[in-house]
């Protein structure tokens, strides 16, 4: 049985999951898993009917494949809010700055949030930090997450996935739960066979 649990109180957030980071200057991504890890937790956390608010970038760059109006504004396929589901509109890295993110959770009641989406080590990392420093429970599904490589300064890359190994770690160390998305969903599963137990107890 697993350890990790938690309740309704937490809540769902993709994190810019969008067709922007598609076109250049993006380059090669670790992890293509993320997509289906990503739809497998949407879809649970929907049929359970636990809080779920979508983050998406718009960015305020020019010629940014993030900025409005630009095709790659747009969600990735099965990643769309779906009718009534809130989104939450974000120019910057951290979800919580310039938005009502934080008074939409505590509206909701919620002390947990579960993040997932891209990228590792930019908005899903800084929203996790944020979140921490808020005083919510901060969980990171690692395995529903994806970056990129990036240029070291000295010629030289850096692999995505050494990249992702090194943020996720960092936020186990400080700020953050990290799991995989079977973690979550078996400890979804039992939290709502809690909750019919409690309902008919």
């Amino acid at each position: 049985m697993s350890t990790f649990a938690f309740d309704r109180r937490a809540a769902l957030i993709p994190i810019d999951v969008q067709r922007g980071f598609d076109y250049p200057p993006w380059g090669r991504r670790d992890n293509p898993r993320m997509e289906r890890h990503g739809r497998a937790l949407l879809d649970a956390w929907r049929r359970a009917g636990w809080p779920l608010i979508h983050v998406r970038h718009d960015s305020v760059m020019p010629r940014s494949s993030l900025q409005p109006g630009h095709p790659g504004n747009a969600f990735r396929e099965g990643f769309e809010p779906m009718p009534g589901e809130p989104l939450v509109s974000k120019s910057v890295n951290a979800a919580f700055i310039g938005t009502d993110l934080d008074l939409r959770l505590r509206r909701l009641g919620v002390d947990c949030v579960v993040l997932f989406g891209i990228s590792t080590d930019m908005c899903v990392s800084t929203t996790a930090r944020v979140a921490a420093n808020l005083g919510y429970r901060t969980i990171v599904v690692g395995d529903a997450c994806q970056c990129f490589d990036l240029d070291d300064g000295a010629g030289s890359l850096i692999r995505a996935e050494e990249i992702a190994r090194a943020h996720l770690a960092t936020l186990r160390a400080e700020f953050a739960e990290v799991v995989d998305t079977s973690d979550v969903l078996v400890a979804l599963d039992q939290a709502l066979a809690e909750e019919r137990w409690s309902a008919t107890a």
